[in-house]
């Protein structure tokens, strides 16, 4: 007599990460943007396909490279080419203009994929996770803005009218 044991997959485990997802090229002064490194850094599941992942990252480079338009604008009629050329201080080897250009866009993809949570799995277990990283989002948007204002030097505060 024999017995065979089968397992059955595990509704709640996470999908295994796409593997070899092309750098997603950018405009010429700002830095590529490697798809691995924001699921590294942002912790992002397996469950995001890569092409949903590909697409909230230009979506951020997009938002951060309009915001960034005058940063770049003066620092190229100063002479510099890219931002890694601009001066300032170095941390690990690499400008701590480039890192926080990279926080920027990898907390800007995923507080946008986070507000889409919902969508991509709308499971209980989907759901609780979706409440939990829902009181995230507010964190990452603000992480953006502040890793934003580091890049060009700026204060982080934001005023507003009431």
């Amino acid at each position: 007599m024999s017995t065979v044991v089968i397992q059955r997959p595990r509704p709640d485990a996470p999908a295994p990460r796409p593997e070899d997802e092309p750098i997603v090229k950018n405009v010429f002064f700002w830095p590529d943007i490697d798809p691995a490194d924001v699921r590294d850094v942002m912790r992002i599941e397996g469950t995001i396909t890569a092409p949903r992942l590909r697409l909230a990252i230009k979506s951020a480079i997009a938002e951060v490279n309009a915001e960034l338009f005058t940063f770049r604008r003066d620092q190229m009629a100063d002479g510099y080419q890219r931002l890694e050329d601009v001066p300032g201080e170095q941390l690990d080897g690499e400008s701590v203009r480039v890192s926080e250009y990279r926080n920027a866009v990898s907390a800007m993809t995923m507080a946008t994929l986070s507000e889409q949570y919902r969508s991509f799995d709308t499971t209980a277990t989907g759901g609780r996770k979706a409440d939990v990283v829902e009181a995230s989002i507010g964190e990452l948007w603000r992480n953006a803005r502040n890793a934003i204002s580091n890049v060009a030097e700026r204060s982080h505060c934001i005023i507003g009218l009431l």
